[in-house]
């Protein structure tokens, strides 16, 4: 393989790192609404023209910004009720090898929080190594993953794909240096200080986003090797009596100045990458995450109670009206306030002739319509998540009778059957690659 080839490769992951961006900002933002941070937006400011977040133009404007998370629940009770429903239900698999895998790796938890991050990021990447019949599966974060643009929801168009490593030099050894203490000796030369961090810079292509490319090429941790594993699907010509083209999978381990590493057919019996993902759901090639779909819900909820908090802040509550010709003799104002302020207090005045009596103002300012609204919306939330109040236990008055209850909650279920099983579909395919390497390869 001529070294322009594998430049070709790994430019080939850049641009499929750089055309994953998109997808990493969604789930980012969603990630951040999902776990509280839901005025970071970014907007202009009407009065300065300046880019502010909306949280620190509500303060600069005298408003408190409130959040009411609803989308943490939301997303704690999807997961809760696939975990009671399918996880806990499907201990009883029938290959030992993968039965011990499974308990081995604590795939329940694994899968757990993969499901999760499948609901905020619309992407789930698990990873399926071994060797000796010994398998361990790991979660792979959206972050330090790539893939080639695939539409297909099976994900069988998959041509490149591949995963960022941020290791110690001595875990890196260990994956790349194949037993050689030669091979060892050069890896740590490509990657000591000046060196690396000289070849790194230049190995930004011509006319690359420094600011996106920065975690492409460079560790994240200080004291960490940054390496870049591709897996790219290739042909071969077969000879024999009818020639015949085949398609084989094979990895290559670089560094981030591009020196090659390492390089190795797939050594596995089932003949593919390391890799196991789900795009959800992959209509035309793009990605729409559960979460994204009740951002905009949340947002109207977390300003209808905004604008709630400050019209009770700012209304008139048990504020005393008392005539200044009325204060007793020997009463300063503080003493006033006390009494007033106690329970069962007696407070003594003069009243003169045409002055009105003490009177305590309280002004109701909440009867605009408001808890309507909020109300509203969250319903509106609720028909577009399918997570309805059946699902997280309410609705289960006695005034309601068992069969209506039952229908109502297997009508969410319905809901929610197509995330499921897309999430199903996925660990059956995990699942069989782990069978593929826990009866040896």
């Amino acid at each position: 393989m001529t070294l322009d080839r594998h430049q070709a490769v790994l430019q080939a992951a850049y641009q499929a790192w750089c055309n994953g961006a998109a997808l990493r900002s969604t789930r980012l933002r969603a990630k951040r609404f999902t776990y509280g941070d839901q005025w970071g937006d970014t907007v202009i400011d009407p009065r300065t023209g300046n880019v502010t977040t909306e949280r620190e133009r509500l303060l600069s404007e005298g408003a408190r910004p409130v959040t009411n998370n609803l989308i943490r629940q939301m997303v704690k009770t999807i997961v809760g009720r696939y975990r009671y429903q399918v996880i806990n239900n499907d201990k009883a698999v029938k290959d030992a090898c993968v039965a011990s895998a499974r308990e081995d790796n604590e795939t329940d938890e694994l899968d757990s929080r993969a499901l999760e991050d499948f609901l905020i990021g619309g992407a789930v990447v698990q990873r399926v190594d071994g060797a000796d019949g010994h398998v361990t599966v790991d979660n792979v974060g959206l972050e330090r993953f790539f893939v080639n643009t695939t539409r297909d929801p099976r994900g069988r168009d998959c041509e490149l794909i591949g995963q960022l490593h941020d290791l110690s030099l001595a875990a890196l050894l260990r994956r790349v240096a194949g037993g050689s203490r030669r091979r060892a000796a050069a890896i740590r030369r490509l990657y000591s200080g000046a060196a690396a961090t000289a070849a790194a810079a230049a190995s930004l292509p011509v006319g690359g986003d420094m600011a996106r490319a920065s975690d492409f090429w460079t560790a994240r941790e200080p004291g960490k090797c940054r390496a870049i594993e591709v897996w790219t699907l290739e042909s071969h010509e077969s000879g024999g009596p009818r020639w015949d083209v085949t398609m084989s999978w094979h990895c290559r381990w670089f560094t981030p100045q591009g020196d090659l590493l390492a390089e190795y057919d797939s050594p596995w019996r089932h003949g593919s990458h390391p890799f196991v993902f789900k795009l959800y759901p992959l209509t035309d090639g793009e990605v729409h995450p559960v979460v994204e779909d009740v951002i905009d819900q949340q947002r109207i909820v977390n300003s209808l109670v905004t604008v709630l908090d400050q019209i009770l802040r700012s209304t008139a509550k048990g504020v005393l009206l008392y005539p200044e010709t009325a204060l007793p003799d020997g009463f300063t104002w503080k003493d006033i306030r006390n009494i007033w302020s106690r329970t069962g207090g007696i407070l003594p005045y003069s009243p003169m002739a045409g002055d009105p009596a003490p009177e305590q103002v309280s002004v109701n300012g909440t009867g605009i319509g408001a808890f309507e609204m909020i109300q509203l919306q969250m319903q509106m939330m609720e028909r577009a998540s399918g997570v309805t109040g059946v699902l997280q236990g309410f609705g289960a008055g006695g005034t309601s009778g068992a069969d209506l209850y039952r229908q109502q909650s297997d009508n969410a279920d319905m809901a929610l059957a197509d995330v499921f099983d897309t999430f199903t579909a996925f660990r059956r395919a995990r699942d069989r690659k782990i069978a593929a390497l826990a009866q040896g390869g």
